[in-house]
């Protein structure tokens, strides 16, 4: 996973299952040494990875570093999501839609100014504490998940 929040939000929902298939859910810390990292995990055969990005569209930072990573044993999957937040349906806040945050400014602050929350680490939790299921979830990020769960455990 990208990230940390990325990684608890997978856990919370799919934590379980993952378990139960004996697939371990890690943050990155961001995906600048994706390469390096895929790498250091040592895919293969008997050990395949998938890795969970966000903003994985068209012409993004996430897509030019997707495509340093060849490997029939790793997939990379994503959303077009500016961050994992924003895979969170906004109607679980009591909102109809993500405020939009001008180019330019951090995404997660300027979410947090438009909706009136001044801290975004008081932010998460709150936001985390309204998901129960996949259901809470936007289509591309839950589909990305079920793909790689799909391709980490098919043999």
């Amino acid at each position: 996973m990208e990230g940390l929040h990325d990684a608890t939000l997978i856990e919370k929902i799919w934590g379980d299952d993952l378990r139960g298939e004996a697939i371990v859910v890690e943050p990155m810390h961001g995906a600048d040494d994706l390469a390096a990292l895929v790498q250091g995990f040592e895919p293969g055969p008997q050990r395949r990875l998938g890795v969970l990005l966000d903003h994985l569209v068209a012409g993004s930072k996430e897509t030019r570093l997707a495509s340093t990573v060849d490997s029939a044993h790793v997939l990379i999957a994503g959303h077009p999501y500016i961050d994992v937040w924003q895979a969170v349906k906004p109607q679980r806040l009591g909102i109809a839609a993500w405020p939009v945050v001008p180019p330019g400014q951090p995404w997660k602050q300027g979410i947090c100014a438009a909706l009136g929350v001044s801290d975004t680490d008081s932010f998460w939790p709150r936001l985390l504490s309204r998901v129960d299921s996949y259901r809470d979830l936007e289509t591309p990020l839950v589909n990305s998940v079920e793909r790689l769960i799909d391709f980490v455990t098919t043999s």
